[in-house]
């Protein structure tokens, strides 16, 4: 009976839904003109102060009420890129509820908005082979646990027989899930546009999930990502050899992150050399004290064996110094490195072109060592 009500009074919201909708008509939001000005539109009947804070605009952006109770307002024009936003009503955030496109955070969630350009901009779906997006759950026996992971598979891989891929492990940050790097960061559209010109090798991205559940005791000695690195070590990077058609060998396996990703990616690849040819770290919450002296104690060592050690983060991004002072560190040890310092502050904004970049560079002759 429970069951029979519950199902009721969803059919009843449904219902609600569809009769407002039919009352109030379909809201359009956002709305981008050919300007590349943005209309934001929010329903918000009762309430006396409405905004919207959006990334191409500085500071809470006052909207006007209109008929209906639609507040809106026009702003721009914008560089094209895909920006984050939310609306303030009342001193309360929420989302666009007429936008499906979201930021999922276990923070927080924000839309999204992209203004296109003249031409296709690197992450916008062109007309190219376009590879395929697998959604998996795997058993952690590490943790304990059921977690999920994306795995990118490039055009072609399922008409190519026998051929084996390189696969580049890509992180995502604080906050984020298994999704990001395709849901914001498009990892996959970035891979078939650098592909379809002749850029990047055909490759794997695999994205796991970052968090991991709170340390149990016997694991504590290994750091604070070492439950992450024992689950991408012996369960993901073994659940992936098994399903997929990659080379098991250190030079065709890379590892990237942003931010606690990032993190992840200098701990994982640069303490396991035997496994990683290749290393990203996108503004990245870099190790500290005793561990970064741990890494980077056989300089020689790293050179020899890492084909990249790729560093990059933004002048406005909060974790910049710790960048900087880990890029004077590299030199300092003579660790050979590209360090990458660009504009702009702790936002996908930057990771996506970070990952254009990147991309092209892996996997390239016999650079990772012998």
């Amino acid at each position: 009976m429970r069951v029979c009500k519950s199902r009721f009074a969803v059919l009843c919201l449904l219902v609600l839904v569809w009769l407002a909708g039919d009352v109030w008509g379909a809201l359009v939001s956002p709305e981008v003109h050919s300007d590349r000005r943005v209309t934001f539109r929010v329903r918000a009947t009762k309430a006396t102060n409405v905004g919207v804070n959006v990334q191409f605009a500085r500071g809470l952006q006052g909207m006007t009420k209109g008929e209906g109770g639609v507040w809106s307002v026009t702003l721009g024009p914008a560089e094209p890129d895909i920006y984050e936003y939310s609306f303030v009503v009342d001193g309360l955030t929420v989302s666009d509820q007429a936008n499906a496109w979201v930021k999922v955070w276990q923070g927080a969630t924000k839309n999204l908005v992209e203004v296109p350009g003249a031409e296709p901009m690197f992450f916008s779906e062109q007309d190219v082979e376009h590879g395929t997006v697998h959604i998996h759950r795997y058993r952690s026996k590490s943790l304990g646990v059921t977690r999920g992971l994306y795995v990118y598979t490039p055009p072609g891989y399922e008409t190519s027989g026998k051929t084996k891929y390189p696969v580049l492990y890509l992180l995502h940050g604080m906050g984020d899930t298994e999704d990001a790097w395709t849901g914001v960061g498009r990892a996959n559209v970035i891979a078939d546009n650098l592909i379809a010109k002749g850029k990047a090798r055909p490759m794997l991205i695999v994205m796991p999930y970052g968090h991991t559940p709170k340390t149990p005791p016997d694991m504590r000695s290994i750091g604070r990502y070492g439950a992450f690195e024992k689950d991408l070590i012996e369960d993901v990077v073994p659940y992936i050899q098994k399903s997929y058609r990659v080379s098991a060998d250190r030079k065709n396996r890379a590892i990237a992150g942003l931010s606690m990703g990032g993190g992840q990616s200098l701990t994982v690849g640069l303490g396991n050399l035997e496994l990683f040819g290749w290393v990203g770290a996108y503004s990245s919450a870099v190790p500290r004290g005793e561990e970064l002296d741990g890494l980077l104690a056989q300089p020689k060592s790293v050179n020899k064996q890492l084909g990249l050690l790729w560093v990059g983060c933004g002048k406005n991004d909060f974790l910049f110094e710790a960048n900087k002072r880990f890029i004077e560190r590299l030199k300092t040890d003579d660790i050979n490195h590209v360090a990458h310092i660009s504009e702009g502050g702790h936002e996908w904004r930057v990771w996506r072109r970070y990952l254009n970049e990147f991309l092209p560079l892996l996997f390239e002759g016999e650079k990772s060592g012998e």
